[in-house]
């Protein structure tokens, strides 16, 4: 019994990896990113009625933060939670990308809308 125990409390602490996005939900996310983030905070992500969504605005802030403003929304601000379009997977896909500069402006200009709902 003591070895279940130190076995479940080792997995606790354990890293979980983010499962991959496959492509074609990558393309709904970035098309996400460009329309429904991009209606407050710009469609380059440059800012607007809310912050600028770029890697020199976020790379300091902590990805639990960013996820966890993408999932809950903020009180009091026009960002509404997103939990029940977006897994936590997609939610920290997505952070990782802004945070990192991987969505570049120039991409979000040309994603087109894909056959699928993000």
């Amino acid at each position: 019994m003591r070895f279940v125990v130190s076995l479940l409390t080792l997995l606790s602490f354990t890293p979980i990896t983010i499962a991959d996005i496959d492509t074609v939900r990558q393309n709904e996310l970035l098309y996400f990113v460009k329309h429904d983030c991009g209606s407050c905070h710009g469609l380059t992500l440059k800012g607007g009625l809310g912050p600028a969504l770029l890697p020199q605005t976020l790379s300091a802030k902590p990805e639990s933060y960013l996820v966890n403003t993408i999932m809950e929304g903020r009180a009091n601000t026009a960002m509404p939670p997103w939990k029940s379009m977006l897994t936590l997977d997609e939610a920290t896909w997505i952070a990782e990308q802004l945070q990192q500069g991987l969505i570049p402006p120039t991409q979000l200009a040309r994603n087109k809308k894909p056959a699928g709902n993000p």
